[in-house]
């Protein structure tokens, strides 16, 4: 019994011994706290980057309306222009005519 009870002692401190001196992972939490706000300023600075694009290309896309506007508008008066004069000529010949 003397024997059983000087071995589980033996085995216990082994036991303890190797599990004390294993080394703890301890985590940085300043490091992973930096990361995580170096990693917000970064998506900060995608978006405010991609919302500058988005109004730029707005901008852009609006101008290119008006432009398109205009031009479409200057086509009808030219047509416009055009078939009035040629309908004149027409009444002026068809008056000789007559």
């Amino acid at each position: 019994m003397k024997k059983l009870i000087l071995s589980s002692a033996l085995v216990l401190a082994l036991c303890l011994s190797f599990t004390s001196c294993r080394e703890k992972k301890e985590t940085d939490t300043t490091t992973d706290g930096a990361a995580v706000e170096n990693a917000v300023e970064e998506t900060t600075d995608a978006t405010e980057t991609a919302e500058g694009a988005i109004d730029d290309a707005t901008e852009a896309v609006d101008g290119a309306i008006d432009d398109a506007t205009e031009a479409a508008e200057k086509v009808v008066e030219d047509a416009n222009k055009k078939g009035t004069d040629e309908l004149n000529k027409a009444a002026t010949k068809l008056k000789k005519d007559n």
